[in-house]
């Protein structure tokens, strides 16, 4: 079976925001290296709320919202403007991770390693799915959380993006006073830096530097 890859990503947010921190757009939505990321308004919801996912056995993802798609890959995009060149990772969040690694597993999504160490976060646990060029991250709400929410018996839900640049130091500069201290990755020979909300951003956003030479990332 192909392995199954990411074809679009469903923001709730407007694409001026996007523009104005360097983004390259057509059409209202904005290809980042493969992954078409569509801009359907603040009004369609909080943050991500959906995507289309080729190759799949099922669409259900214990509450993430996916759609099939029979589109062929986009052409790859070049890098924009502010130095960003596609997509690291996709991070969602689960209070049930194995219910949810599951889920995941039984249509088709190829799991790469389960990392059962805390993350500087406070995750406990992570789960990594690789998706194409992409990955999708799974982090484990902690207990304290599960608590505050109601348990375990929510679903999963999509959290945020992780997007590569080439120079990050570069890209740090041009989002300007948006953007927080730079810092060692969990992923070893990496820096990442986050996204302030002074941005206007309506997901949370990183910016990770690319891999090491030697190929360490999950």
């Amino acid at each position: 079976m192909p392995t199954p890859t990411i074809d679009e990503l469903t923001l709730a947010d407007d694409p001026a925001g996007w523009s104005a921190l360097g983004f390259s757009l057509s059409d209202g939505c904005c290809l980042l290296r493969d992954v078409r990321v569509r801009f359907a308004g603040k009004e369609q919801g909080k943050g991500l709320v959906g995507w289309s996912l080729r190759d799949i056995a099922s669409t259900e993802l214990d509450g993430l919202t996916t759609r099939l798609s029979d589109r062929p890959a986009w052409a790859q995009a070049p890098t924009h403007p502010n130095g960003v060149v596609g997509i690291d990772h996709v991070v969602a969040v689960s209070p049930a991770l194995d219910r949810t690694v599951s889920a995941l597993q039984a249509a088709g999504l190829d799991l790469r390693r389960v990392r059962e160490e805390p993350t500087p976060a406070g995750a406990p646990r992570q789960a990594f799915f690789r998706l194409g060029q992409e990955i999708l991250e799974l982090v484990q709400e902690p207990a304290e959380v599960l608590e505050r929410s109601g348990g375990a018996e929510r679903p999963a839900i999509f959290w945020g993006l992780a997007l590569l640049v080439d120079d990050l130091d570069r890209t740090v500069a041009a989002f300007g006073p948006h953007v927080g201290t730079v810092r060692p990755a969990v992923q070893a020979g990496r820096r990442i830096a986050t996204v302030k909300r002074s941005a206007g951003l309506a997901v949370p956003v990183a910016l990770i530097s690319a891999e090491r030479r030697d190929g360490s990332q999950p």
